[in-house]
């Protein structure tokens, strides 16, 4: 995993990262789909009742699975390429974020 995700970040990932975060970000978008559908079909549902816990958790999943989908989809490895950031605004140390030495 740190391999794959050290290639995202570099740029490096190739074909078939694009096309695997791409099909990911559909198949989101798709399961997004679903999810409202069956929360349509349970509000029509007789007799009228008010949501569930699950029915309220479906639907949060559902926004994060369009954000989700949408951003992989239109964006694919890009969106895990690092970006570097200006001297003036980094407020952190640098050291405690670097995963290439071991402590």
């Amino acid at each position: 995993m740190g391999l794959s995700l050290r290639h995202l970040e570099e740029g490096t990932g190739g074909w078939r990262a694009q096309l695997g975060l791409r099909l990911g970000g559909v198949l989101l978008l798709g399961a997004c789909a679903l999810a409202v559908w069956a929360l349509v079909v349970s509000m029509h549902r007789p007799p009228e009742h008010s949501a569930s816990p699950a029915e309220f958790g479906e639907a949060v999943s559902s926004v994060a699975a369009w954000m989700l989908g949408w951003a992989l989809l239109i964006e694919g490895p890009g969106l895990f390429r690092l970006i570097p950031v200006p001297p003036r605004h980094i407020r952190f140390d640098k050291s405690r974020f670097d995963t290439s030495h071991s402590k």
